[in-house]
């Protein structure tokens, strides 16, 4: 293993280079899904990588992998016991592991609970060297965290705004992955099929082939330059009633070893895409799933594994709940039981990947209220409303969270009205509107990024979705949005402040180095826009968001300003036509 160093017991597999995964895998007692001992509730696998010069320390929760390599074999048991960890640093690391048995010993946080078994004891040591990654792939940037402010920013210092796929809700409701199936209801399994064809030789697979279909899908979204999936890894009852990670939708402390390796491959295959992963881990039909609601053994043993099977990968976030109503249900307005959910989570997370909640489009104020500030360890919300209220929705919870005293990262995950969405492309779409109040509404509101929904009533909806070429078009805006972002502002030092520029505009503004006014819509008899900047002397160019491109110039292209200047109007186009200003100090470019 080149610098490693192990145990005859483990063995060490991976790039050891900063921010790529490295798995260990332990060699223990023999065990199955199904066994007694229950492989997942009485053994317990922790891993401490310390880092040997800072003297950083995180414990990472490891998991049964029944032969370890259960993806290809489609093995229920054996021996094999694994870990991941994704290196933050440099250098040499040493690591060592405490395998622990006992009855619920999984869901027990003290380090000393249950009696050590097997390979515990055992360490080892490697060297990571720096990352020779760029591109898209997050491997060039590192983990993407929560640093306290309305953006998360990339360990190189990078931020983040993302723009991506809200539905389909069911993307794990897939055919090609072992022990899925529809336990209930009439919402099929996906194929794939449309998206075979974008699957590339050398993309991962798994038993002799499968896979291509779901792997082809996240290409084609990649290839549009978006950077967000969504899903959904139980909605036992939900719409779907499709997706569990256990070996049947009624074994809820069961887990199936094979398929979570399969949903693994594509997991990595889409940190490697540039891809951020949006865990939703429950709907509001689940809310009582697991443990009446309450933070019992099987909501803990469910939020364990996920953690350890999955949270190494660099971006991604944990959703407790999509339209969560517990607080109703379980008679709870101080959010008790959320706040749990969200604490153990953190306890169980060694790189703090951010919390968020999601809710009703009426239920914002009894959801959120309660979760501000230091009341909780949620780092955002997952923002649903109409979408034409995306912006004044935006600006609100930004707002009321700074106030607070902790900065939430707000993201815009559906549109309403739940039939409608985003339409397909085609004639009378609402791909107008969606651009100008939806994409343009909030990150011109200062929010963190989109994920789009797809209404029940059109084709290619929330839960049948398997062509994301039916919105072919659609993401060429959401594209031109976020490269207008991503080139071209330092947003993330910028606040939105519409009083700048009167009338129907949107403003984000850096005062005296830098402004950017959305203008929804445009007319050829327009004189110029009015904007108010502090003294000095300003280039103006205009963006298009319809066809993206380099900037333009419009009427005029250097001001003097003090105060409210005219800023020109935008190049020539149709009636009607929405721009972008951007208005920089000219010692600034």
């Amino acid at each position: 293993m080149g610098a490693a160093q192990q145990s005859a017991q483990a063995v060490i597999a991976g790039e050891q280079r900063l921010y790529h995964p490295i798995s260990i895998t332990f060699e223990g007692p023999e065990a199955s899904e199904t066994g007694t001992p229950n492989p997942f509730r009485d053994y317990r696998l922790n891993v401490t990588f310390r880092h040997e010069e800072t003297g950083d320390q995180l414990v990472a929760p490891g998991y049964f992998a029944a032969d370890g390599n259960a993806a290809d074999t489609g093995a229920d048991s054996g021996n094999r016991w694994r870990v991941h960890f994704t290196p933050h640093r440099t250098g040499a690391w040493s690591w060592k592991a405490s395998f622990r048995t006992g009855t619920d010993i999984a869901i027990r946080l003290d380090p000393l609970a249950g009696e050590p078994t097997s390979f515990d004891g055992v360490q080892g040591a490697f060297a990571v060297s720096g990352t020779d990654k760029t591109g898209r792939g997050f491997r060039g940037k590192g983990m993407l965290r929560y640093v306290g402010e309305h953006y998360l920013r990339f360990d190189d210092g990078s931020r983040f705004v993302k723009g991506g796929a809200d539905s389909p809700e069911t993307l794990l409701a897939y055919a090609d992955f072992d022990g899925t199936s529809v336990h209930a209801g009439d919402v099929p399994l996906k194929t794939w099929e449309a998206h075979t064809g974008d699957w590339n030789e050398g993309d991962p697979v798994w038993q002799d082939g499968k896979g291509k279909g779901l792997i082809g899908a996240l290409n084609y979204l990649a290839s549009e330059g978006l950077n967000a999936v969504s899903f959904l890894p139980m909605n036992v009852e939900g719409d779907g009633k499709n997706v569990w990670p256990w070996i049947r939708h009624d074994a809820r402390d069961r887990y199936d070893v094979s398929k979570l390796a399969q949903w693994e491959r594509i997991f990595a295959h889409a940190d490697s895409l540039g891809l951020y992963l949006h865990f939703k881990t429950q709907e509001t039909e689940n809310d009582l799933l697991l443990d009446g609601g309450e933070l019992g053994p099987e909501r803990k043993l469910y939020y364990r594994e996920l953690a350890a099977r999955f949270g190494h990968h660099l971006a991604l976030n944990w959703n407790l709940g999509e339209e969560n109503d517990i607080w109703e249900e379980l008679d709870d307005p101080q959010q008790y039981h959320i706040r749990s959910y969200a604490e153990y989570i953190r306890a169980l997370d060694p790189y703090d990947h951010p919390i968020v909640i999601h809710t009703y489009p009426n239920q914002h104020i009894e959801v959120y209220t309660p979760l501000l500030g230091n009341a909780s360890e949620l780092a955002g919300i997952s923002l649903q409303t109409h979408w034409n209220r995306v912006h004044e929705h935006t600006l609100l919870w930004r707002r009321v969270s700074a106030a607070a005293g902790k900065k939430w990262v707000i993201a815009n995950d559906e549109q309403g009205n739940a039939q409608v969405g985003v339409m397909p492309d085609g004639p009378e779409n609402n791909h107008g509107d969606i651009r100008r109040r939806t994409i343009w509404g909030h990150l011109m509101a200062g929010g963190a990024g989109l994920e789009f929904y797809f209404g029940y009533q059109h084709p290619h909806n929330d839960l049948n979705l398997e062509d994301f070429r039916s919105r072919d078009r659609f993401w060429d805006y959401v594209r031109h949005a976020l490269h207008f972002f991503d080139a071209w502002l330092p947003y993330w030092e910028m606040a939105p402040n519409d009083g700048l520029a009167p009338g129907d505009r949107y403003v984000l503004a850096k005062p005296g180095e830098m402004y950017a006014v959305y203008v929804p819509e445009t007319s050829p008899d327009d004189e110029g826009i009015s904007l108010h900047i502090l003294p000095g002397n300003y280039s103006v160019h205009w963006y298009d968001p319809t066809e993206g491109g380099a900037l333009q110039t419009g009427s005029v292209a250097h001001v003097e300003g003090d105060g409210a200047v005219s800023i020109g109007a935008p190049p020539p186009g149709p009636d009607g036509k929405d721009w972008v200003a951007l208005v920089r100090a000219e010692d600034g470019e």
